[in-house]
């Protein structure tokens, strides 16, 4: 939190009057928009947030629910975590649950203003302190403490996000959020491009929320799209951790295809770890073959398509940090998918599956991706119902009758497998080994 001296007490006050005053311009004169009493809104109260409503009453601080609960409600969705929002400090709320005997948990929230109580050792809730964003960077908020919801609204990206909700219903909404969502219209709070520059993730939290809300496909802003155009360079200073978490969802949501297109045309991509220009085209009809037959896809095997090379997959690796799995398959794709593109006997991607690559095995999950990425259904099911069958000959034994320790040890038992797999795999290990001379001497020819 952002501390001031008595020294700049002065600067302080005018700040937080710049703040109100910028507020109040763009504000709805009187917050309270209506009364709700749906099946969603009771379907939050349990005995422990009504036990925790009761004890903040009790020490006269306010909470209401705040943001993606309170636009759930409103779209008549159930929500599935009850973020609120309070005029207490985080000091206050210690005091107060210390004193009841209240245990808290996960204290690094502190540090944003989030104190975490376990109410009646059952139920966790997330409260965090009204606060306004004194210096950001594009990046990370520096906050300072206020008992003003309108000031804690106007810090919040999106009008939809910006609502709270009064645990009697009373819906408070300072910037027109509820007007926006019934309209299914995503918009930044007051200036974009002020809203923007303060975290530049916000532009990807942009497209997230339209896929959420939006009805169709492609009703956009153009003054938005125009500014988020602006902004792009700024993505930069966003961690590839942050962008990716942001990135799967728009890709797993609704619109995901149009709105990947959209990013793009908003010229995203070379901030994203994606190639100066990305192959839409492939990636338009990849997208719609991997939706067409399985709708749960692997965000990494239609972002695949828009790598035009493997060293594009290395790079988009370098800005996204993927895990392993996603890293691999990523890899696996951009190699594979050429070669693999005409081929139509399940015996050749079988074949795939039983490859060993620096000696880490091609798990077959990958080959399946592969097959959704090509649009190739049946031989996808044909792959699926395949259990792998187990490699009669061990690495120690193939050392033990001559075959070289190291990365050579994985080019002789890809060979060995596939002798063993163009023999519908039955063969013994004694089998195998009198192949073994006939591939050591390949090996070591093709060294030469």
């Amino acid at each position: 939190m952002c501390r001031y001296s008595s020294t700049k007490a002065e600067r302080f006050k005018e700040f937080i009057e710049q703040r109100r005053m910028e507020a109040h311009a763009i504000a709805r004169p009187n917050p309270v928009v209506k009364k709700i009493d749906t099946p969603e809104f009771r379907s939050i109260f349990t005995q422990e947030l009504n036990d925790l409503i009761a004890l903040f009453d009790r020490y006269n601080f306010e909470i209401r629910v705040a943001g993606g609960a309170v636009r759930d409600i409103l779209m008549n969705m159930n929500p599935k975590d009850v973020d609120i929002a309070t005029t207490a400090t985080p000091t206050e709320m210690k005091e107060i649950f210390t004193k009841e005997n209240i245990r808290m948990i996960n204290m690094n929230g502190e540090k944003h203003g989030t104190i975490t109580p376990r109410i009646n050792d059952r139920e966790n809730f997330e409260i965090t302190t009204l606060r306004i964003d004194a210096v950001t960077d594009g990046r990370h908020a520096e906050v300072i403490h206020t008992t003003d919801w309108l000031l804690d609204a106007n810090r919040r990206d999106l009008t939809i996000n910006s609502m709270f909700l009064g645990f009697d219903g009373t819906l408070y909404d300072y910037f027109y959020g509820y007007e926006d969502l019934q309209k299914r219209r995503v918009a930044f709070v007051g200036d974009p491009d002020m809203r923007i520059k303060e975290d530049y993730l916000r532009i990807l939290r942009y497209f997230r929320f339209y896929g959420r809300i939006a009805e169709e496909s492609n009703r956009h802003d153009e003054e938005t799209l125009r500014i988020i155009t602006k902004n792009a360079p700024g993505l930069a200073k966003i961690s590839g951790e942050r962008i990716w978490q942001e990135w799967k969802k728009i890709l797993t949501g609704n619109f995901g295809i149009e709105l990947i297109e959209a990013m793009i045309n908003c010229e995203l991509a070379p901030y994203m770890g994606l190639p100066e220009k990305p192959n839409v085209e492939e990636f338009l009809r990849v997208s719609k073959q991997v939706r067409a037959f399985d709708p749960k896809l692997q965000p990494i095997t239609v972002l695949a398509a828009l790598l035009n090379t493997p060293e594009d997959a290395v790079n988009l690796n370098l800005r996204l940090k993927l895990t392993v799995y996603e890293r691999e398959l990523c890899y696996f794709i951009t190699q594979n998918r050429e070669e693999t593109a005409t081929l139509e006997e399940l015996l050749q991607f079988q074949q795939l599956c039983l490859q060993t690559i620096s000696s880490v095995k091609l798990k077959k999950e990958y080959v399946l991706e592969l097959l959704k990425y090509h649009g190739k259904r049946d031989l996808y099911q044909q792959l699926l119902e395949w259990p792998i069958p187990q490699f009669p000959i061990k690495g120690n034994v193939l050392i033990a009758n001559g075959a070289p320790k190291g990365p050579k040890l994985g080019v002789v038992m890809d060979k060995l497998k596939l002798i063993w797999s163009n023999n519908q795999y039955n063969m013994s290990q004694e089998e195998l080994l009198q192949h073994l001379p006939a591939v050591l001497e390949e090996v070591n020819l093709k060294k030469k």
